[in-house]
């Protein structure tokens, strides 16, 4: 069952320190804008909430710096988006956002640069939540940057600012992550009350914990299980780093499943990787998109796959690139190998080094090992096509579809001129450029005569004067 709340997703800050045209929010990790995998855990912490209903979850986004370009990314019928200009702090922040909020639920508090915070973590800090108002801290060994927590007595009292802090309050560990859980009426209440007196002259949204004390609430705390749950954006080292510890992650998942990773330090899923078992991937692999890799799929050092399912038992060699396409059951590709969109190949189908095969339909048991194109052609069963062969398939203006049939045999350094039909068992002399539908079961080649020229002289280079 979902949690009924307000999730405020502050996602307006510029980003300077990035020195990029692409609002700081839209920069990817592990292939996906940072913003949308924010929105993506709040989706799936609120899940069960019925559109329309006084229990329902709103999920709002407060945006600002490149807002046009931020909400034509990430648009979608259950997001609420409000923009903050100017940019005062992140209190001023959530105030642009209360005219939005159910105050009879809790308000959650995420932010568009902290992308990688468990689920598992906000749900723990709304179960804090109840009655009173929860943080979400964390304990770091160099604390520097962060807000400190203040304790009495082992109960949170403020959130000291760096720049404000006394150098005994910059001793502090624990530090605030800026992730909180608050009554709804409570905390629309005291974002009225926020001042900015303080060294930056913003509304600090953490001046609320103070005020949660002042009026007598226990503050809670939780701590994720990991520190870089918390760890937010501002630089393209930043950035570099949690791409990685992403990319760790999803490592540690698969092998947990059982897949074997050559390196997974070398590894990178920027989409949904989903594997069978006994699956093999070697070093410096890409997965983008949707891909399904079924039992015993081996994959090859250096190979990008894009929105792939590859069949039981197929191996894909070094250095291919395999995109949109689906692979059958025992299937050999590469090295060196291309498959582009609308690729489909059946059962044990070898794609070799240096072959491309484009929006075709290749049958079982047939090869095309080296140095081919084959586009806009079904290909029937068990046929075999030569080095050097390719279809020529594009006229100019139009696409044309070449079709072979089950047993042909293609001689090397064929062309194949579409639209054109190569019947089922024909053979096709090599070097034969195919105009015309070849009939079944015979040999097809067009070829001009061999010719030996007596006397023939190869040209020589005329010496140079001087």
């Amino acid at each position: 069952m979902g949690l009924p709340m307000n999730v405020v997703i502050l996602a307006a800050g510029q980003g300077k320190r990035m020195h990029s045209a692409l609002p700081k929010v839209l920069h990817p990790v592990a292939g996906q804008p940072m913003l949308g995998r924010v929105i993506e855990t709040a989706r799936r912490l609120v899940a069960g909430g019925s559109a329309g209903s006084p229990d329902a979850a709103r999920i709002i986004i407060v945006h600002g710096h490149g807002g046009e370009q931020v909400r034509a990314a990430l648009e979608a019928p259950d997001l609420h988006w409000v923009e903050q200009n100017p940019q005062r702090g992140t209190g001023h922040a959530l105030q642009q956002a209360v005219p939005l909020l159910e105050l009879a639920q809790p308000t959650l508090v995420l932010y568009g640069d902290v992308p990688l915070t468990r689920v598992e973590t906000l749900q723990g800090l709304v179960a804090q939540a109840v009655g009173t108002l929860a943080v979400l801290t964390v304990t770091l060994a160099d604390p520097r940057g962060y807000g400190r927590i203040v304790r009495e007595a082992g109960r949170v009292k403020r959130i000291v600012e760096e720049r404000d802090a006394s150098q005994a309050e910059r001793a502090i560990t624990e530090v605030n992550t800026g992730i909180l859980v608050a009554p709804t009426a409570s905390l629309v209440r005291w974002l009225r009350d926020l001042r900015n007196d303080n060294a930056q002259g913003e509304y600090y949204l953490t001046d609320v914990i103070a005020m949660a004390v002042a009026e007598g609430l226990v503050v809670a705390t939780c701590q994720p299980r990991d520190a870089w749950e918390t760890a937010g954006v501002n630089s393209r080292a930043q950035l570099a780093e949690l791409e990685r510890i992403a990319q760790r992650v999803t490592a540690d998942a698969l092998l947990e499943q059982g897949v074997t990773l050559a390196d997974p330090a070398r590894f990178d899923v920027r989409g949904e990787l989903v594997c069978g078992r006994d699956v093999s991937i070697d070093v410096n692999c890409v997965f983008e998109g949707v891909v399904r890799l079924a039992d015993n799929v081996v994959v090859g050092a250096h190979c990008v796959l894009r929105n792939v399912q590859v069949g039981a038992g197929s191996r894909i060699e070094p250095f291919s690139h395999l995109d949109d396409a689906v692979v059958g059951e025992a299937c050999r590709i590469g090295p060196y190998a291309r498959l582009r969109p609308g690729t489909v190949l059946d059962r044990d189908v070898h794609v070799g080094n240096f072959v491309e095969v484009k929006a075709s339909r290749v049958g079982a048991g047939s090869k095309a090992n080296h140095l081919a194109y084959v586009g806009d052609s079904i290909v029937g069963a068990r046929v075999n096509i030569g080095a050097g062969t390719i279809t020529c398939n594009y006229d100019g203006v139009n696409k044309h579809r070449t079709v072979i049939e089950d047993d042909a045999f293609i001689g090397s350094d064929t062309q194949l001129v579409a639209p054109v039909r190569v019947g089922r068992g024909a053979t096709i002399g090599a070097g034969t450029t195919l105009t015309r539908d070849a009939p079944p079961d015979q040999l097809t080649v067009s070829r001009a005569r061999q010719t030996t020229i007596p006397g023939w002289k190869r040209p020589a280079k005329t010496p140079k004067k001087g």
